[in-house]
């Protein structure tokens, strides 16, 4: 039976979204292409109607993944423009990042796979990383474009290393004093009246 082009691309927009999800929890390596088929009711075979391979499914999750945390990014940080680096430290130094990896940031999520691939996936995270650099060097201190930017990478490693390890570690309490230590060092000093 034939399916309609609506219900094809619904289809396909519901294998992203699921894989997305699955790829976040359990890495690339530690999910099928059968799992993920049989999360979204959809059959095996059918895979290959959307895309060529597994390895073309993960290019195009970490490409929609990506995109998505670009949004947000810059959607948080106009949505403050205040306290920019503090909004963004607030949604992702956050408690929701640690505990939810199938809803949250695709660097932390598959950084360890991605460091041992190479190819279209490697050099997507490239690109997106470079990118979230330069949206945080927007917003960082610094007195030249130059230190800004170096500014950008202490702090995006910075982020991304709190809920890294504050996911490895079983103790609540010293996983919180990664996300508040680090919140702490990287927030903006508060200007003081005279």
């Amino acid at each position: 039976m034939r399916v309609s082009r609506e219900k094809f691309a619904e289809n396909r927009q519901k294998i992203l979204e699921v894989a997305g999800v699955m790829f976040r929890e359990n890495g690339f390596d530690g999910v099928g292409v059968a799992d993920i088929m049989k999360a979204c009711g959809l059959t095996h075979g059918g895979f290959y109607g959307h895309f060529q391979s597994k390895e073309d499914l993960q290019l195009e999750v970490s490409r929609a993944l990506i995109a998505k945390v670009e949004a947000r990014w810059k959607a948080l940080i106009a949505g403050a423009p205040d306290r920019p680096l503090e909004a963004l430290l607030d949604h992702y130094v956050s408690w929701l990042s640690v505990d939810n990896p199938g809803s949250s940031c695709v660097f932390v999520a598959l950084m360890e796979e991605v460091s041992r691939s190479s190819g279209a996936v490697r050099e997507t995270f490239n690109d997106g990383l470079s990118t979230l650099v330069d949206i945080l060097a927007e917003i960082v201190q610094g007195d030249t474009p130059e230190e800004r930017r170096e500014n950008g990478f202490t702090t995006l490693s910075s982020m991304m290393g709190a809920v890294s390890l504050a996911r490895a570690v079983e103790n609540r309490e010293l996983a919180g004093q990664f996300l508040s230590t680090m919140r702490e060092k990287l927030a903006p000093a508060k200007s003081v009246d005279a």
